[in-house]
């Protein structure tokens, strides 16, 4: 809610300042001029239950839990004055019949009731109608736990059912796409994702058949939902309906633990929920951040994460002995790692970071190339084609911290000069962190061969893992605390979630071990603790000042203009402007 939402204004200027005075449940409070009731009433504080209405998309006005009783002032006689009361309003008269709060607009002098015989008794004949058909399986349905029908159903239900007759039986466990099933029996036609697919991916491949109680939400023939952000339509539904084949049946949602956070699978930085239990990640879901990613996220990016219990994880450090690698502890794998840097000069070793490392760890990147003399620092590029939605053409979730960090517009740049050095033979050294080189950097398995030290920084087991001479396990992206900056400038925090498997560590602390062991001297300034690395960073980056971890906002906040814009977030704010949705 924005601060003119809230400001009471003189109940006479409010019409001069674009807002009306409204009566919600006996209180007078102001808000903006075409303001739907159904938000209104929440600016009051008062909860009107809801099915098809989502501030993201239309409002077709089709469930109808959302009644209330509305009032106006009497027409006044003709040539008569109207009349006030004591407190300087009209006073209402209310109809005798309920209106749908989601799809009408508030104005001067209107009085709402979300409570009331009238209301109560209407809301219970509609959780009446939509629950004759549906099946009584809460014990074994998905949405157990966060149900809108089981929770209306109880606030808002009779208790028991006058149905009689059978209920109409409809397709259950469907296959609809690739990643969803479909339970038509519990489908209560909201419509929620007929719309979304319709509207926001602009593939209307769902639809509904039938009439009356044989109505079903379907796919159109010889269509399938397989778009890359059909998962939303899962978050979407208020039921059972729709579940995420990746999750259906794995747990029960009362036994996870929300952590907020940001995904690292492109530069969008889309706002997260990563829901796990005893370390294991069971799920990923899109978090509202309507600057950011509105509420939705990529299907691709939401199944693809890194977990402690993943098989291919690194959980202890590795040294490798006549081609052979053999577990070690921190201690000797360190003094190893430190003595071989040591035996080359700094043109002859080559630093290679990650973009979707945190501010943090490149920070400490930068400070172990300071220490090393090292000029060779530079980053992975990952460019790639946009869906001129929510994926971005920059597939590194912070090349914009890392042209801060670095002092850069181009922090890639010198990975090519790496490459030509290492098949030139200028360069026979490599510290990489969170990269597989051979992935993404352009190096062959020959390149890498080459080399007379390669040092590692990995939480997989993966090709460059495979060829380093020394390997220390690291942390997945929901298993360390850090920030990052968006491509469009937006600084993010990055919470853990899961706690690394093994002895994997985080990357900044790795590395700072790593600095100490080459040299003592940086000892009283190495950070004890990621919020005291924070303080540090946001010390020496002016774009960063006084946005340690501590004071970053839940959603973000701008710390550099970069010119970019998110796509699906502008087409958003257009379609807010036009009035078609909320937003």
């Amino acid at each position: 809610m924005s601060d003119s939402d809230t400001k009471q204004l003189p109940k006479d200027l409010a019409a001069e300042n674009g807002m009306v005075n409204v009566q919600i449940d006996g209180h007078w409070i102001q808000v903006p001029k075409g303001t739907r009731m159904i938000e209104a009433c929440k600016m009051a504080e008062q909860e009107v239950p809801h099915y098809c209405y989502h501030p993201k998309l239309s409002s077709p006005g089709n469930c109808r839990m959302c009644l209330v009783q509305m009032g106006m002032p009497p027409r006044p006689a003709p040539g008569a004055e109207p009349s006030y009361g004591e407190n300087g309003y009209q006073e209402i008269g209310w109809m005798p019949r309920p209106v749908i709060a989601c799809a009408n607009t508030v104005t001067e002098n209107m009085g709402i009731r979300t409570t009331g015989e009238l209301v109560e008794k209407c809301r219970e004949g509609v959780m009446e109608f939509l629950l004759i058909n549906h099946p009584l399986d809460c014990p074994i349905c998905d949405q157990a736990g966060e149900c809108r029908l089981q929770e209306f159903s109880v606030e808002h239900g009779k208790g028991e059912s006058r149905f009689k007759e059978d209920k109409i039986k409809k397709p259950k466990n469907v296959k609809i796409g690739p990643r969803i099933r479909l339970d038509d029996e519990r489908c209560i036609m909201c419509s929620r994702c007929i719309r979304f697919m319709d509207e926001v991916a602009d593939e209307p491949v769902l639809g509904f058949a039938e009439r009356g109680t044989h109505t079903s939400v379907g796919i159109f023939p010889g269509k399938e939902l397989d778009n890359n952000y059909g998962l939303n339509t899962v978050d979407l539904c208020p039921v059972g309906a729709l579940t995420s084949n990746d999750f259906r049946f794995q747990m029960r949602t009362w036994f996870l633990k929300e952590t907020n956070s940001i995904d690292t699978n492109c530069g969008t930085g889309s706002n997260i929920t990563v829901w796990t239990r005893g370390n294991k990640i069971f799920r990923i879901t899109p978090r509202q951040n309507d600057d950011v990613n509105s509420c939705w996220m990529p299907d691709s990016h939401r199944l693809n994460y890194i977990c402690p219990t993943d098989e291919d994880r690194l959980t202890a450090c590795l040294i490798k002995a006549d081609g052979v690698h053999e577990e070690t502890c921190w201690e000797n794998a360190l003094e190893a790692a430190s003595d071989a840097l040591k035996q080359f000069e700094s043109s002859e070793i080559a630093i290679i970071a990650s973009g979707k490392q945190t501010n943090e760890e490149l920070f400490m990147m930068r400070t172990l190339a300071a220490e090393l003399g090292c000029e060779n620092l530079s980053i992975v590029a990952r460019e790639q084609k946009s869906d001129d939605m929510l994926i971005s053409s920059d597939g590194n979730a912070n090349t914009t911290g890392a042209r801060l960090i670095f002092t850069t517009a181009s922090p890639a740049s010198q990975l090519t000069n790496i490459l030509e050095g290492v098949r030139s033979g200028t360069i026979k050294a490599i510290i990489a962190a969170s990269e597989d080189l051979q992935d993404a950097a352009g190096f062959s398995a020959d390149d890498l061969e080459a080399l007379e030290l390669l040092i590692s920084i990995n939480c997989r087991a993966n090709a460059t893992a495979q060829a380093s001479d020394i390997v220390f396990p690291g942390a997945g992206p929901a298993e360390k605390r850090g920030s990052m900056i968006n491509i469009t400038g937006r600084l993010q925090k990055l919470n853990a979630a899961c706690i690394p498997p093994g002895d994997a560590r985080c990357d900044w602390e790795i590395i700072r071990d790593l600095a100490l062991s080459i040299s003592e001297e940086v000892a009283q300034e190495a950070p004890q603790s990621i919020d005291a690395l924070s303080k540090n960073l946001t010390a020496s980056i002016s774009e960063l000042e006084g946005k340690h971890l501590a004071a970053i906002s839940e959603l973000g906040d701008i710390v550099t203009e970069t010119g970019n814009t998110i796509p699906l977030v502008k087409r958003e704010a257009e379609r807010k402007a036009n009035g078609e949705i909320v937003g």
